[in-house]
């Protein structure tokens, strides 16, 4: 047992004397030209990290990444009570909008993705079979913020009042007739599909990097006891017993 484990911190040392030589180091990182021009030199010949999208005035933390890109302030305000009820506050943790899911989907729309600049755009488009995503002419941006219309529409006709000013029990009436593709959304689309569009954002809202917006000071990754991206576990890997690791984002592995 003890000859393995020499034979294992023999390897791990070559390895980490060839890294070492190898060109600059940051947390088991070699970084390269585009990621060492974020560090400069300071007067005591120390490396120091630039300033990230976090800085703080007067006390406050100002988070660069949370300013609306996509959203008007009202339909991020639907959005945000929307992702809510999909993954509430509870005993467990916080809920999808304090995590700041609908911070995510906003960021996830003004950009690439949101204009399905991957996608095959040229038609013909079918309804599609049980095993196939849906065909839709509509940029999920565009799906999006007609979802959002019509939860808005929805809410008047059946309770009197925006999606925003309905109880929690009359939000959740409501998300339900859409995922049940009750409602038909302009372009003759299911309502069905803004829901599980909605749906799979508000989870990736709450679990993704906080780099990207969501999952605020990375709760989300707390309550799930996840470390987050970690560069290694070389030291964890050979403990007998489980440790318990506080999480860390990708912004940590650039201080």
């Amino acid at each position: 047992m003890s000859e393995k484990k020499n034979s294992f911190t023999e390897k791990r040392s070559t390895r980490r004397n060839f890294i070492k030589n190898s060109g600059l180091t940051l947390g088991g990182l070699v970084l390269g030209g585009a990621v060492t021009s974020l560090f400069v030199k300071n007067n005591n010949d120390t490396t120091t990290p630039t300033p990230t999208e976090e800085s703080t005035h007067g006390g406050a933390v100002t988070q660069y990444n949370h300013a609306l890109m996509f959203f008007t302030p009202a339909e991020y305000q639907t959005a945000a009570a929307a992702v809510e009820r999909i993954y509430p506050e509870d005993e467990n943790g916080p809920g999808a909008k304090e995590l700041g899911a609908a911070i995510y989907i906003d960021h996830q729309l003004a950009g690439q993705w949101g204009n399905n600049v991957k996608d095959y755009r040229l038609g013909a488009f079918y309804k599609p079979a049980e095993n196939q995503s849906p065909q839709t002419v509509l940029l999920r941006k565009d799906l999006f913020r007609a979802g959002l219309e019509a939860l808005d529409e929805y809410s008047k006709q059946n309770f009197d009042a925006v999606f925003t000013g309905l109880e929690p029990e009359q939000q959740d009436e409501v998300l339900t007739a859409f995922s049940e593709g009750n409602v038909t959304l302009y372009g003759d689309t299911s309502s069905a599909e803004f829901f599980s569009l909605l749906r799979t954002m508000t989870i990736e809202g709450v679990y993704a990097d906080p780099m990207y917006g969501g999952n605020n000071e990375m709760q989300g990754w707390a309550m799930r006891k996840y470390p987050g991206t970690r560069m290694q576990y070389v030291n964890e890997i050979q403990s007998d017993e489980f440790i318990e690791l506080k999480p860390e984002g990708l912004s940590s592995h650039m201080s």
